[in-house]
C-alpha cells in the first residue's frame, strides 16, 4: 500500500470515528430529555383525594392530581378512588372507596374522559421505553452518515505539506 491509500485510509477511519463520537454525545444529550421514558414498565399509582367531586364542581382543579401523565409501553395505571364520589376515567368506572387499573399495552396518545379534571379530560400519554438498542439505533443512524460527510470533507481537503527545512 502507498502513501496515498494510506493517508486515505487514515482519514476515512479517523472521519468514521469522530462522526461516531459525535454522534454520540449528541443522541445521549438528547436521551437526557427523555429519562422519564428510559425505565422498564410498572405500576403507577394515581390517587384521587376526598373532596375532590366537591372541587371540580366549583370549577377547581384538585392540587394532587396532574391533568396529564407520561407512561412506557407496559405500564399499569392503578386509579384509587379515596373521594365520597364515583368518579370515570375513559374505560374505567371506580366506585367511591375502591381502585380500578389501566393496563397501557400500546405506545399512543390518549385524551379520557374524566371525572375528577374540571375540563371533564386527561390525557395520557404512551412512549416505547428507551432500550440499549434505541440508544445504538440512534448513535449509528446519525453517526455514520455524520462521519461519511466527514470522510468526504476530508478527502478534498488538501493534505498538509511538509516543510523542508
Amino acid at each position: 500500500m502507498n502513501f496515498a491509500r494510506k493517508t486515505v485510509a487514515s482519514r476515512i477511519v479517523i472521519s468514521m470515528l469522530a462522526g461516531l463520537l459525535i454522534g454520540a454525545a449528541i443522541n445521549e444529550i438528547s436521551f437526557l430529555f427523555l429519562r422519564e421514558s428510559a425505565r422498564a414498565p410498572r405500576v403507577i399509582e394515581l390517587v384521587i383525594p376526598d373532596g375532590t367531586a366537591e372541587k371540580v364542581a366549583r370549577g377547581e382543579a384538585p392540587p394532587t392530581i396532574p391533568t396529564s401523565m407520561t407512561f412506557v409501553v407496559g405500564d399499569t395505571l392503578l386509579v384509587k378512588n379515596d373521594d365520597k364520589s364515583n368518579h370515570e376515567l375513559g374505560p374505567l368506572w371506580i366506585p367511591a372507596g375502591t381502585s380500578a387499573s389501566l393496563s397501557l399495552d400500546a405506545a399512543q396518545s390518549y385524551a379520557f374522559d374524566c371525572s375528577f379534571q374540571p375540563g371533564q379530560y386527561f390525557d395520557l400519554d404512551v412512549r416505547e421505553a428507551l432500550t440499549a438498542g434505541t440508544r445504538l439505533y440512534g448513535i449509528l443512524f446519525s453517526g455514520i452518515p455524520l462521519g461519511i460527510l466527514i470522510a468526504l470533507y476530508a478527502l478534498i481537503a488538501p493534505a498538509k505539506k511538509k516543510a523542508l527545512i
